[in-house]
């Protein structure tokens, strides 16, 4: 998957994670990270802000390939809302808007 559809991944999940979130994919922010290093070897790899006020990151491991999105609300609680495998980082260039399609 690309950064970028990762980002765009986050960002709809933004929208509809609050109703969605399983209570038990929760837990304070230093537990979520500290079980995603020492269960997966995942690290950040990006974090933004939703336009709920909700931190969203993405996690991953590049050496095993597993990946995280998680949410954490103003109030600190942070909820693993999607997770996968196949994780890849690209730096991709923005495409030539000036040439015809």
């Amino acid at each position: 998957m690309t950064g970028k559809f990762l980002s765009l991944a986050a960002a709809a999940l933004a929208l509809a994670a609050p109703a969605q979130a399983n209570p038990r994919n929760c837990a304070p922010h230093e537990a979520v990270v500290a079980h995603l290093a020492d269960g997966f070897g995942e690290s950040r790899q990006s974090i933004g802000l939703a336009s709920n006020n909700m931190v969203v990151e993405v996690f991953a491991s590049p050496e095993t390939g597993t990946w995280t999105i998680t949410m954490t609300a103003p109030g600190g609680l942070t909820c693993m809302v999607a997770a996968g495998e196949a994780f890849q980082h690209l730096e991709e260039a923005l495409p030539n808007t000036d040439e015809p399609a």
